[in-house]
């Protein structure tokens, strides 16, 4: 028995902790007094179907039930739903929250009220707490199994496949499967039916003819059987009404329009008319009022017919609202995310091993490498992750800081797991770096480890080079350390999670700092392997010494005007492409320049072109010209420096130079000659025609956008990856599609759920901009950014102002290339 005022746990079943944040405008603000009298138990059946008591004074409200019931389910957006019970005439009857629960229902202590989904919005993604879409699925589920919401046996077999997955889930050999995404498809699932949240009213129309009225967010509908004949839109709706048996929809004067202003329909009594109109003005304040509508004043002598006012917030209020959100939380829902995807890479590495157990071209000491290296991480960070995934499910939900606990703490579990891992990364770590050596090393021995090597790269699952997830582990811990700095300027030095978090952080910075040189050093030594296999026409691009500084596409002025090149700026050596992209995805470099002795001058009034400037070396020169004054700057601005780097080295080395030996003949050829660069093409073991190789890498999304990046700019986004959920707006409608986004590699990667083996999509995000939804663009949406390039516009929306910041933060470090100079401007703010 659940009396007003004590503690619940009923939520729990779903990981929903204690709250306050039920369904008010005031943060924090508790349920209605209860008053003064005896207690009458009254029983509630919940969409679970289990059944709760909960005693109740006399002399209460059906608000105070209702919210109470809230209460007991830990459930914010109770607005949605409402309570029902069986009248003496056998028909539902809704519980309304200004009458008296004892004088609505008849034998209290004998009645049975149902807790039902009363509003069932269009837009399923608007329901923003877990607890909500599972409360939906339940009722959905409710009404399948009833027979209310009658479909075809295609989508009725798909529901069911759904309801099944959400109960005992997939099977899977080796992890146990999450089931919480299922409550999301069934309800995209549902929302599309033609009969989702319909409650037929039966009724018929002046000839006599059996129909059947239901109103949705839109207005009023008629039913004949299951078939929908006619709908009136609220717009076109003047007054609704009901005189005894008789329901009158009035409407709006309309030339074009050749029905009646005013359409009757009789019912099987007047209770049930005044029944269906209450419904109907309830939807109608709901979806389509503003605020909840003011009473009006009573009259003094007397009144007419009957009066009812829809009491409680409307849609765009509970959207609207904006509970105070623990910062604290957001951190540790980014922290569930991030370890969500790097399990994931984990997990992959995992698949690489199996796939390397097969071929036995693959060198046993390599085979032992990933094994030692991986798999205790592996282990660790699923157990961590089901920690993080339990703390977290006992905190969601929660929207303000009223109610502290053991379960809104993160630092415990962060303290615990660094030190676990302390031992395990001050070996990993390091070898992470000489797996990427090893896996070169064997490679090149091996042509069939290669092009083991390469087919792994080129299937789904493989989103990104595979070098880079080999890496992961040294990322990561770059972004504990910035989780843990969030939460330690985020908490006053007096709080109970602050100690535990601070110790974390010193732990990291020391395991970073020791890691920090060799972390550079392998960056660019994968990006160096990733350029190697981009090139045709230079061998042994990743040797020791070599430094990546900025590739990315310039124009070169020529005879026939301006062409577009792309240039690989290192230490001593710039190099560049003639015509692009070949047909195996590659580029093909046409000549290189040393940098010793170079000199760089603006020469935009000497051409004439915009943005241009010109290299001399060697008594050669070359005029090129960038898209913008900004490119030309930071390009400028990498060339004198790789000039002076190159000065300081005492000129020009075998080792810069000395591998580029296949470039020599392309030197003294035409660049206009198509034969003359064919012929110059080198086959260095992957540069075979039959060969296929990835065609969205930094390279080629650079070659496409007209842009570049520099090393700073590898450097910025290895600290700056994200995860988690976003509403993608549709291009041809209002409605908004929820997925789960992963940026890394400047590239958002979208999936259905975090659980998706691969990518549905991505969209590189270099050239693009990212921008704040204008109030002229008729978003009407907060927390909504823009992406666009060109004629391509994206609109996302997060789930809270902290995400925003989050995404808005990483998205610019991939759409804004950095210079040095720059380069403390665009950190992270506090």
């Amino acid at each position: 028995m659940v009396e007003h005022g004590q503690t619940s746990m009923a939520g729990q079943r779903l990981g929903a902790p204690e709250t306050l944040g039920i369904s008010t405008l005031e943060p924090g603000h508790k349920p209605p007094a209860m008053p003064a009298g005896r207690l009458v138990p009254i029983r509630v059946l919940l969409l679970d179907d289990s059944e709760e008591i909960f005693d109740i004074s006399h002399r209460a409200s059906g608000r105070v039930l209702f919210e109470t019931v809230c209460l007991h389910l830990n459930l914010i957006e109770g607005d949605y739903f409402g309570l029902e019970f069986q009248s003496s005439h056998r028909k539902m009857v809704s519980l309304y929250k200004c009458n008296p629960c004892m004088r609505v229902c008849p034998g209290p202590k004998h009645t049975v009220l149902r807790f039902v989904v009363k509003f069932f919005p269009p837009d399923h993604t608007v329901l923003l707490e877990e607890l909500t879409r599972y409360l939906f699925a339940l009722q959905v589920r409710q009404d399948l199994a009833s027979g209310r919401l009658t479909c075809s046996d295609p989508s009725a077999a798909l529901l069911v496949s759904h309801i099944i997955q959400s109960e005992i889930g997939d099977f899977e050999e080796t992890r146990f499967s999450q089931t919480k995404h299922e409550y999301y498809r069934l309800l995209e699932v549902a929302s599309r039916l033609e009969m989702y949240g319909i409650r037929l009213h039966p009724a018929k129309d002046r000839e006599g003819t059996k129909l059947s009225l239901a109103v949705a967010h839109g207005g009023v509908l008629v039913f004949q059987g299951h078939n929908r004949i006619n709908d009136f839109n609220w717009s076109k709706i003047r007054k609704l009404s009901f005189k005894r048996r008789r329901f009158l929809v009035k409407l709006r004067a309309d030339p074009s329009n050749v029905n009646q202003d005013t359409l009757e329909f009789l019912m099987a009594s007047r209770d049930c008319c005044k029944m269906f109109w209450k419904i109907c003005v309830e939807y109608h304040a709901f979806f389509r009022l503003f605020e909840e509508p003011r009473p009006k004043p009573k009259p003094v002598l007397f009144s007419r017919g009957s009066s009812f006012r829809f009491s409680g917030r409307t849609q765009k209020q509970v959207i609207d609202y904006n509970c105070r959100t623990d910062k604290a939380y957001c951190i540790a829902k980014e922290l569930l995310n991030t370890e969500r995807t790097y399990l994931k890479d984990l997990e992959l590495i995992t698949l690489f091993q199996k796939v390397l157990d097969k071929e036995d071209c693959v060198p046993e000491a390599l085979k032992t490498l990933l094994s030692s290296t991986y798999e205790p991480l592996h282990s660790h960070h699923t157990h961590f992750l089901q920690e993080l995934e339990e703390r977290l499910s006992l905190w969601e939900g929660q929207c303000n800081m009223q109610v502290k606990g053991e379960i809104q703490r993160l630092g415990d579990l962060l303290l615990k797991s660094v030190q676990e891992l302390k031992v395990i990364l001050c070996v990993c770590l390091e070898m992470s770096s000489e797996c990427v050596f090893a896996l070169e090393r064997a490679c090149v021995a091996s042509c069939r480890l290669e092009c083991v090597c390469r087919e792994f790269e080129l299937q789904k699952v493989c989103y990104i080079p595979l070098n880079v997830f080999l890496l992961s582990p040294l990322h990561r811990l770059l972004h504990y350390r910035q989780i843990l700095d969030r939460l330690c300027k985020h908490y006053p030095p007096t709080h109970t999670d602050y100690s535990d978090c601070k110790a974390a952080l010193d732990d990291v910075c020391k395991l970073e700092a020791a890691l920090r040189p060799g972390l550079e050093e392998i960056e660019n030594y994968q990006k160096l392997l990733e350029l190697q296999k981009d090139l045709i026409g230079v061998e042994h691009l990743a040797v020791a010494g070599r430094q990546l500084i900025r590739l990315g596409c310039l124009s070169k002025l020529s005879g026939k005007g301006l062409q577009q090149r792309m240039f690989f700026l290192f230490n001593g050596v710039l190099l560049y492409s003639t015509r692009g992209i070949t047909s195996t995805n590659q580029f093909t470099v046409h000549r290189q320049l040393p940098l010793h002795g170079m000199t760089i001058r603006e020469s935009e009034d000497e051409w004439g072109v915009p943005h241009s400037f010109t290299l001399m070396v060697q008594q050669q020169s070359l005029v090129v010209a960038a898209r913008s004054e900004s490119e030309m700057e930071k390009w400028m601005e990498d060339l004198k420096m790789a000039v002076d780097m190159a000065e300081e080295s005492n000129g020009p080395t075998a080792d810069l130079h000395g591998n580029l030996l296949s470039l020599r003949a392309s030197e003294v050829e035409s660049e206009d000659d198509h034969r003359g660069s064919q012929t110059s093409l080198q086959c260095n073991g992957n540069d075979s025609a039959n060969t296929r190789h990835r065609g969205n890498t930094t390279a080629h999304v650079c070659w496409h956008r007209n842009t570049s990046v520099s090393k700073l700019d590898f450097s910025i986004a290895t600290e700056n990856q994200l995860s988690g959920n976003l509403l993608r707006k549709f291009k041809n409608s209002n409605g908004w599609q929820r997925l789960w986004v992963v940026f890394t590699n400047f590239t958002l990667f979208f999936y259905k759920t975090h659980e998706d083996e691969y990518p549905l999509a991505s969209l590189p995000l270099l050239g693009y901009s990212v921008t704040h939804a204008g109030e002229s663009e008729n978003i009407h949406k907060d927390h909504v950014f823009k992406l666009h390039f060109k004629s391509h516009i994206y609109y996302f929306r997060t789930e809270s102002e902290y995400f925003f910041e989050r995404w808005m933060t990483v998205i610019r470090s991939a759409t804004a290339s950095a210079s040095r100079t720059r380069y403390l401007n665009r950190t992270e703010p506090d």
